[in-house]
C-alpha cells in the first residue's frame, strides 16, 4: 500500500522545500526516540518521508508513482539518484546529516553524527582561540575617536616553521590511513538501522597529510606565546559598553588553522562637565536673575571648547538652548548630535539692603 508522505510530514501537496524541512524538523523533535515520550516508528517513518520530499529527483517520481516508485519501471532496484534508501525495508538508511544532526542534539552526539564534516570539525576546533579585553577611554576620546596601541601576551604563529608545524624543507607525505581525505568512514548500528559515519582521522587529525618531522619550536603546533603590540582605531562616536572586532588579531590557531578575533569592549569614563545621551550632549549653566530677565551673552564649555550663547529677555530657568552640531560625531554616518544647555537662575542666599528696595521695587511693578 503506497504511503502518504505528505500527510506523514502534514504538509500539502504543493509545499516548499523550506516547508518541509521545517515540518521535518518539527516532527522529528517532537517523536525523537531519546525522549520519554518518543516513538522510534515513528521517527524512522517521518525520516522515510522527509528523504524523499526533500529531493527532487525522488519526490517527482514519488508523485508519479507513489512510495512503490523504487520498484515502478527500475527493475525491482532503487532509481537513479536514490542511493542506499529501501524504502519500506528498514535495512538502510542514507540520512542527510546536515537535516539530522540540527534535531538530534545529544542524541546525534551519542552517535557521532551531526550536521558537520569531520575536516570541518577539525578545523573547528584548531580555531584560534577568540581573545576579550575591556578598553578603557576617557570622555572626549569616545567623542573623537583616538588611536590606541595594546600591548597583549597570546599564542601568534611560530616564527619557524610559519605556523604549520612542519621544519622548512620537511618531507609531507599522504596520510595512508585516510587516503589524504582527512575523515574516515565507518558503520555504526543504531536504532535507526546501520548508518555509515564519518570522524576525523585520528593518524593526521584531520589534516590529510603528515610529516615524519615536527617543528621544535613549537613541537609541532604552530604556535608561541609571545607579547604583541596591537594598532587599534577607535571611531568618533563610539559609546559606553560597545563592542569592537577585531578579524584575525585573536590567538593564532593550530597548524595553520585561521586565528581567533579580538573582542574590545569599551567603558567610557564620566566627565564631570558633560553628560551624553546617544548622540547629545547635555550641560548646565547658571544664569543670575538679572541676566534671565535683561538678557545677555554669556559663554559656555563645549567639547569643542569655549562658545558664545545668546539668552534673550525673560528667559526662566530650565529652558533649553540647542547648539546644532556641537554634540558626538554619528558613529555610522556623518555628521554630528546637537549640544543642548539647559539654563538655571541663581537665587542668592541672601540679599543685601539695596537688592531688596530694588526687588520691592519690581514688585510693585507687578514682577
Amino acid at each position: 500500500m503506497s504511503k502518504d508522505y505528505y500527510k506523514v510530514l502534514n504538509v500539502a501537496k504543493g509545499a516548499t522545500d523550506e516547508e518541509i524541512k521545517k515540518a521535518f524538523r518539527r516532527l522529528a523533535h517532537q517523536h525523537h526516540p531519546d525522549k520519554s515520550t518518543g516513538n522510534a516508528e515513528k521517527f524512522k517513518e517521518i525520516n522515510e518521508a522527509y528523504q524523499v520530499l526533500s529531493d527532487k529527483t525522488k519526490r517527482a517520481q514519488y508523485d508519479q508513482f507513489g512510495s512503490d516508485f523504487a520498484q515502478a519501471g527500475f527493475g525491482g532496484g532503487a532509481p537513479p539518484g536514490y542511493g542506499g534508501f529501501y524504502g519500506q525495508s528498514g535495512q538502510g538508511f542514507n540520512i542527510n546529516m546536515d537535516d539530522l544532526g540540527d534535531i538530534l542534539g545529544g542524541f546525534g552526539d551519542m552517535f557521532g553524527f551531526g550536521g558537520t564534516s569531520a575536516r570541518g570539525k577539525s578545523q573547528e576546533r584548531s580555531r584560534g582561540r577568540d581573545l576579550e579585553f575591556k578598553l578603557t577611554l576617557n570622555f572626549k576620546e569616545a567623542v573623537f575617536g583616538v588611536d590606541k596601541e595594546l600591548k597583549i601576551k597570546k599564542l601568534i604563529k611560530c616564527h619557524d616553521c610559519g605556523g604549520s608545524g612542519v621544519p622548512k624543507g620537511a618531507k609531507i607525505d599522504t596520510c595512508t590511513v585516510c587516503k589524504g581525505q582527512g575523515r574516515v568512514t565507518r558503520v555504526q548500528r543504531t536504532i535507526l538501522g546501520a548508518i555509515q559515519m564519518q570522524s576525523v582521522c585520528e593518524a593526521c587529525g584531520g589534516e590529510g597529510k603528515k610529516s615524519s618531522e615536527s617543528c621544535k619550536t613549537c613541537r609541532g603546533q604552530g604556535q608561541l606565546e609571545d607579547s604583541v603590540n596591537i594598532q587599534v582605531k577607535i571611531p568618533a562616536g563610539i559609546n559606553n559598553g560597545e563592542t569592537i572586532r577585531l578579524s584575525g588579531q585573536g590567538e593564532a590557531g593550530v597548524k595553520g588553522a585561521s586565528a581567533g578575533d579580538l573582542y574590545l569592549h569599551i567603558q567610557v569614563e564620566a566627565d564631570k562637565n558633560f553628560q551624553r545621551e546617544n548622540f547629545e550632549i547635555h550641560t548646565q549653566q547658571e544664569i543670575s536673575i538679572s541676566q534671565a530677565l535683561l538678557g545677555d551673552k554669556i559663554t559656555v564649555n563645549t567639547v569643542d571648547g569655549p562658545l558664545e550663547l545668546r539668552i534673550p529677555e525673560a528667559t526662566k530657568s530650565g529652558q533649553i538652548f540647542i547648539l546644532r552640531g556641537k554634540g558626538v560625531p554619528f558613529l555610522r554616518g556623518n555628521g554630528r548630535g546637537d549640544h543642548l544647555v539647559t539654563v538655571i537662575i541663581k537665587i542668592p542666599k541672601s540679599l543685601s539692603r539695596t537688592q531688596k528696595k530694588l526687588v520691592e521695587q519690581l514688585q510693585q511693578e507687578g514682577l
